[in-house]
């Protein structure tokens, strides 16, 4: 039988599937830590003299410190994931969630794209452009769920609208 995998171990091995917030990789790796300790105990050793969330807190720092563990990447690549399929006010409450703050040229790429973006999510949910208010609605519904802001709602609706009048006549 193999040897359990160390806490480091398993912060790489977690960090080189994907960027990870210090929040995430602390969540998965203090059980492990618990479970140590645990293991300790039963073999008959001494448990470590420090407390497993302590040590969790010391190696997060130690990959922090040498840029294994990223905020800014992390920002970055959960934007990069998210900005297709969803707006500002969604990828911007899921940051919050992780304690990752957007840096300011990302934040305003996202700004400027989010008309398009939202367009582009419709079309893909939709193939035709609303006929009625209750169809309306229905889309304006689908887009606030996928956090984009009423402003930008009313203007893809809006000029929706324009193009059905357009196509029409």
């Amino acid at each position: 039988m193999k040897p359990p995998r160390s806490l480091k171990a398993r912060a790489l091995q977690s960090l080189a599937q994907r960027e990870q917030s210090r929040i995430e990789l602390r969540r998965k790796l203090l059980p492990h830590a618990a479970a140590e300790d645990a293991a300790a105990l039963e073999a008959g050793s001494a448990a470590p003299d420090v407390a497993p969330a302590a040590r969790v807190e010391a190696l997060l720092d130690w990959l922090e410190a040498h840029n294994y563990l990223s905020p800014e990447r992390f920002a970055e690549s959960r934007v990069h994931a998210r900005a297709s399929r969803f707006g500002n006010l969604r990828i911007r409450q899921e940051l919050k969630q992780h304690q990752v703050a957007l840096s300011p040229e990302a934040a305003q790429a996202l700004k400027d794209s989010e008309l398009q973006r939202a367009r582009a999510v419709r079309e893909r949910k939709f193939a035709a452009w609303p006929a009625s208010p209750a169809e309306r609605a229905k889309q304006a519904r689908f887009l606030v769920g996928r956090g984009f802001s009423s402003e930008v709602i009313g203007r893809v609706l809006r000029d929706g609208a324009d193009r059905r009048e357009d196509d029409e006549a």
